[in-house]
């Protein structure tokens, strides 16, 4: 059973073309590899002809991840979300209790997080702690050397 994971209409169509370019392109040239090093000889003791193979079985799981990833794929409709709540797609500006900074993060899924651009992962420690939390509360975030608060100030979409 594949896990649903929640995509923008970009992200989504970013991984149908990483698939096809993988199936496309990648899948004969490691063929291609593969038969190229059997040519050579004995396959017994042909390092090129394993390296080949190898490589084609790496490539062969990494399909199958992403064939299974958008199986498990949904599209989020934002115009029907609610914005009272932290959900994924949300726009969060939060303020650290600590040094009083005010940062502001896009809940995202695991394969369009980017930090740079302040998308966050939903599975992320502080994706984690803010998912559901309201404007106004606060959200606890265990990190490796105690919990970190952040004050909810506003959500977006």
């Amino acid at each position: 059973m594949s896990k649903v994971s929640y995509y923008t209409p970009e992200g989504l169509k970013k991984l149908r073309e990483e698939l096809q370019q993988l199936k496309d392109i990648e899948r004969p040239k490691a063929s291609q590899a593969i038969a190229e090093a059997r040519d050579k000889g004995d396959l017994s003791e042909n390092a090129e002809y394993d390296a080949a193979k190898e490589a084609q079985g790496m490539l062969e799981m990494k399909i199958a991840k992403l064939e299974e990833t958008l199986a498990g794929a949904r599209v989020i409709d934002e115009s029907q979300m609610d914005t009272s709540k932290v959900l994924v797609l949300s726009k969060v500006k939060i303020k650290n209790q600590t040094n009083g900074m005010e940062m502001t993060y896009t809940l995202v899924a695991d394969g369009e997080a980017d930090l740079a651009s302040g998308k966050i992962s939903v599975n992320s420690p502080i994706g984690k702690g803010l998912l559901g939390k309201a404007v106004g509360e606060v959200a606890e975030v265990q990190v490796p050397n105690g919990v970190m608060k952040f004050d909810v100030l506003e959500i977006s979409r």
